[in-house]
């Protein structure tokens, strides 16, 4: 499937929200998520073309994802737009979701988890098995917490029944 990105790094928010992403898996992991050469628009193009998953979901009660990168939107079959209007509980079947909000209150409580596997589900229904995901939270440069983000390089296509 072929997603048409109109080059959403070029987006101020976006490329703020890049920002965000990388100052915060630095800080709690300590490591850069991908080269921080080059401007902020650069960076934002790096990550965004990637290829490993980096997702990222908002501080509600009940969480809307507000990024994707290309990678990520190839996996879940969605465009950006899509995405963005997607409560996150919604990349996880029902049956895995109980498991998900575990996985994200012990991500709120130790900054971030480097161990994660689980089942995910595609916007077509298509199941995924991802392994050794990262998720961390997102602080902004005044410590407020703005959501979290994932990232992961390993999954497979999940057949029927598996």
């Amino acid at each position: 499937m072929s997603i048409n990105v109109d080059r959403p790094w070029l987006k101020r928010n976006w490329i703020q929200h890049t920002q965000l992403m990388l100052d915060s898996y630095q800080k709690y992991l300590g490591e850069e998520l991908i080269s921080r050469e080059g401007s902020a628009e650069q960076q934002a193009q790096r990550l965004f073309e990637a290829p490993f998953v980096v997702v990222s979901h908002d501080k509600r009660p009940d969480p809307t994802l507000n990024y994707g990168n290309a990678t990520a939107l190839e996996l879940w079959e969605m465009d950006i737009k899509t995405l963005c209007a997607t409560p996150s509980r919604m990349t996880a079947e029902p049956v895995h979701r109980d498991e998900r909000k575990q996985l994200l209150k012990r991500t709120t409580n130790n900054g971030y988890v480097d161990d994660y596997s689980g089942i995910r589900i595609s916007s077509t229904g298509k199941r995924f098995f991802i392994a050794k995901a990262t998720v961390w939270n997102l602080i902004d440069f005044k410590n407020n917490y703005q959501g979290q983000a994932a990232t992961f390089s390993e999954w497979r296509m999940l057949e029927e029944g598996e």
